[in-house]
């Protein structure tokens, strides 16, 4: 491997990264506004976002990605790879969010927002103060492995042109006729980024402990 094999490599590694974390940045928030709407059982609203989740979670992100990309200019709307690749991977790990997110909700107990409610506390306060800090704190497991998967998956948006650190390393394996060195590399980016998110995790997690403590 040339140096130029190695520049690519980490390129492809940047472009990982960049999309990773904007399907992680969007995705997360629009989970969690979708579990409130299933939580808080709003009419009709309801049954569309838990038809949505279904869809989507029995959707391979390949074939949702195949979808947008080819599907979308056919009823006049332009998308380019890139922004094709950012919205397959929101509507993804959005809906395996949304039940992240659900299932903390389900387990929260109901007479701490009930006691919320009774000392005059509106419905956004009730869920920013007392809802909100308890669900992350259970959800952040969930949401760290999900957020892991998403940037292990990122391999499948090569088939729109999206140049990310497996398809780099696949390109010049295919010119050097040497694969191993580029997989190498490739195996040794993957790792410090996920490394990356567990070590997030974790250092949210001690400091949630300790904001509690000195509660």
């Amino acid at each position: 491997m040339s140096g130029a094999d190695l520049l690519a490599i980490l390129r492809g590694a940047g472009v990982t990264v960049s999309l990773s974390f904007a399907g992680i940045l969007i995705g997360a928030p629009v989970g969690l506004l979708l579990a409130i709407v299933r939580w808080a059982d709003v009419p009709i609203a309801a049954r569309v976002v838990a038809l949505y989740v279904s869809i989507l979670r029995a959707t391979p992100l390949v074939t949702l990605l195949l979808l947008l990309f080819f599907a979308l200019p056919n009823i006049g709307i332009a998308i380019d790879p890139i922004s094709a690749a950012i919205l397959a991977l929101v509507m993804n790990t959005a809906a395996f969010n949304c039940e992240v997110w659900r299932a903390s909700l389900m387990n929260f107990p109901r007479d701490q927002y009930e006691a919320a409610q009774s000392v005059g506390m509106n419905a956004l306060l009730r869920f920013r103060r007392i809802v909100l800090p308890q669900i992350v704190r259970v959800s952040l497991p969930g949401l760290v492995n999900e957020m892991s998967l998403l940037i292990k998956v990122t391999p499948v948006l090569a088939v729109v042109g999206v140049v990310d650190i497996t398809r780099a390393a696949v390109r010049i394996g295919a010119e050097t006729y040497d694969p191993l060195p580029p997989f190498l590399v490739a195996i040794a980016l993957y790792a410090p980024i996920v490394f990356a998110l567990v070590s997030l995790q974790r250092w949210i997690e001690r400091r949630q402990v300790r904001m509690e403590a000195a509660a």
